[in-house]
């Protein structure tokens, strides 16, 4: 019994100093899920599996999104279970013509997540009425949290669309 304690006493402030460390980045970009942080299921289970009948974007580059394994180049439009190439390059290029198809979509999603690139940009006042007139919320943050956002809303079983530019496209 002695030399336990003893072996306690000395690991203990070894594993203080180590958890005070930082942790190293990590190479690759992934994107937080909030099922891994609140399931124990995913949190035991060491293949980060995505259930069939969701999307989920789980990186990005400068130039692309993974989404549910597969690399995609360029911008995508995403609606509830439907992933399609989207036409904008740049901020400047999403208007009215870009998202026409929410006019004709039904369930409207209830929200609209658009990813502006690497900076969060101001949608014009013109889109942002279009968007409303849809029944849509609208939320215009940099892709790579409106990726995450995307993820946290869609698990959580919302209907949800996500407009995005690849992560390197800047103003």
């Amino acid at each position: 019994m002695g030399s336990t304690r003893y072996r306690a006493a000395t690991t203990l402030p070894l594993l203080i100093r180590n958890l005070r460390k930082e942790s190293p980045k990590p190479s690759n970009q992934t994107l937080p899920s909030l099922r891994r942080a609140f399931s124990l299921y995913d949190q035991i289970n060491l293949i980060d599996s995505v259930p069939e009948d969701q999307l989920r974007f789980q990186g990005y580059t400068d130039t692309g999104f993974t989404v549910n394994g597969v690399k995609y180049e360029g911008s995508l439009l995403i609606v509830d279970k439907l992933l399609m190439s989207w036409s904008p390059k740049t901020f400047s290029e999403i208007n009215i013509d870009s998202l026409s198809m929410f006019q004709l979509l039904r369930p409207v999603p209830e929200i609209l997540i658009i990813g502006c690139g690497k900076h969060v940009e101001q949608v014009n006042p013109e889109l942002r009425r279009f968007i409303r007139s849809t029944g849509m919320k609208l939320e215009a943050v940099d892709s790579r949290n409106a990726a995450s956002t995307f993820n946290i809303l869609n698990e959580e079983g919302r209907m949800v669309a996500a407009a995005l530019l690849p992560y390197g496209v800047s103003s």
